[in-house]
Formats: C-alpha cells, structure tokens, sequence
C-alpha cells in the first residue's frame, strides 16, 4: 500500500512541476495531494474517496486533509490534470513497447441498472442505453472504448454514449501511434475504409474476420490474433476489479472523472509491476 502511495504523489507532482501548476498560496493542501487521495480512492476503496482521506489524514500521508464539499470542489478544478497525466504516461510506454502491438476493444459502464432508467439523472435518453452481446443483456451508461499495448497498460481511451457500436467508436481513435505498428481487435471493428487508410500510414489494423468476409485470415495468423487479444480482457478484468457494483457521483462530470481515476490507477498499477 505505501508503495502505491508514493508512486501515485510521485508521478502527480513530477507532473505538476512539468506543466508548472501553481497552487493557490492560501491552499492548505496541494494539488498532487488532491490528485494522490481521488486516486487511492480508485485503487483501494472502489472510488470512496472519503474512506481515502481518512485513511491519508489518520496514516499522515496528508494531515491538512479538506473537509468533502472543498475537497471535492478542488478535484474539479484540476480534472484536466488527469487527462494530461494520462496522456504523459501514455506517451512513455508506447515508447517502452518495443514490437508496436496494441489491442482495442469497448467495455460498458453502466450508470444504473436498467431497472432504474426511468428514475436516471446523470444521462438521458435512449442514446445512453446499449447492449452487452456477449451478455444478451442491455446496460444503460457509458462505453469505455480502450486501447492496451502488448502488456495490458493502456495508452489510448474515450468515453461514448452506452449506444455507440465500435465501428463508430473506431473513427474516434486518435491512433497517435508510430509507423509499423499493429492493431489488434475484435469482429465488431471490421472496416475496410479505415484498414487501408491507416495503412496508408503505416498503422496495421488486424480486425478478427467474419465468414463472410472478403479478407480472410490464415488460420496461424488467427491464432496469434486470438494470444494477443486475451492480454486486453486481462485488463479490463483489473478495471471491473476496481469498480464498485455502482459508482457513486452527483453529475455526469463526476461520473466520467471516476471512471478516468480507475482507468489511471490500474495503469500506473501495471507498470510499477
């Protein structure tokens, strides 16, 4: 758990210093103090953040903790912080992905229990409900859509509306990767067009081939496709790990802020492994 804990405040606070982030002279606690507590919350007590201050205040990790409403206040001033964090420990491990493999897919995130739309308050609308198939079940919420490289750590993500299929998703990756590298992913990401425009760049997308489909694989070419894409159901496992049965937040802004901090965690989890 210290361990955890230091590489959380290490990595905000180098982060900070990067970007040159002044604190407010008047602020009794830090911005990377804010930023280590939101995610201990994530990696230790399923996003409960004031089972996280209390433990930081007690332990004496920070013992000028802010009380909830000003704690919370302060998390939403510097949520952009978590993006560029993101984004900074991204940049760094596909540098350290030596064979350019990378895998995506698409998860949900549910909200509520469908059950429940009627009374939902963070999302409405009938774009915010989507289907499970692998499930045959409908889920009414977000879809985390998440690329990984070779060792699980995710370098890519982005969040969409529960009834966005992967196709569609698939033209909002920014695929900010090098020449000669390989994209792995399931049936529901076969596109033809998108194929031969990144390999026009030098991107090679290798989608799973239905039996109707023109491009067939050979079958030790589907093979590999099948070792590779088991790497990005490990990480979505260590994510569903780390939620609760149903994440707690007052607006759809904290919703999505969340669900960034369990993605965060379980990446910084991966590579200080």
């Amino acid at each position: 758990m210290d361990l955890v804990i230091v590489a959380f405040y290490t990595l905000c606070d180098d982060l900070l210093i990067q970007h040159r982030y002044q604190d407010d002279p008047r602020a009794k606690m830090s911005a990377a103090e804010v930023m280590t507590t939101a995610l201990v919350a994530a990696e230790l007590f399923g996003g409960n953040q004031q089972r996280a201050r209390q433990l930081l205040k007690e332990q004496g990790y920070i013992p000028n903790m802010l009380s909830k409403p000003r704690f919370n206040r302060r998390l939403h001033q510097i949520a952009p912080m978590f993006q560029t964090l993101f984004e900074s420990l991204a940049t760094g491990c596909k540098a350290q992905n030596p064979d350019q493999l990378y895998v995506i897919d698409s998860y949900p995130v549910p909200a509520c229990d469908p059950i429940r739309i009627s009374n939902a308050k963070l999302y409405q609308g009938e774009v915010w409900r989507g289907r499970i198939t692998s499930k045959r079940r409908y889920f009414y919420g977000l879809k985390l859509h998440l690329m990984v490289t070779e060792s699980g750590i995710p370098v890519e993500f982005f969040l969409t509306p529960g009834s966005f299929g992967d196709v569609l998703g698939l033209r909002c990756y920014p695929f900010d990767l090098p020449q000669g590298a390989t994209v792995y992913a399931d049936k529901a990401y076969c596109n033809y067009g998108i194929e031969d425009a990144l390999a026009e760049a030098g991107i090679m997308l290798k989608p799973l081939r239905k039996k109707n489909s023109k491009r067939q694989y050979q079958a030790c070419e589907v093979y590999i496709h099948h070792h590779h894409r088991k790497r990005i159901e490990v990480t979505n496992s260590l994510i569903t790990q780390r939620l609760p049965r149903s994440i707690h937040a007052v607006t759809a802004a904290g919703f999505e802020i969340k669900v960034l901090l369990f993605l965060i965690a379980t990446m910084i989890t991966l590579i200080i492994k």
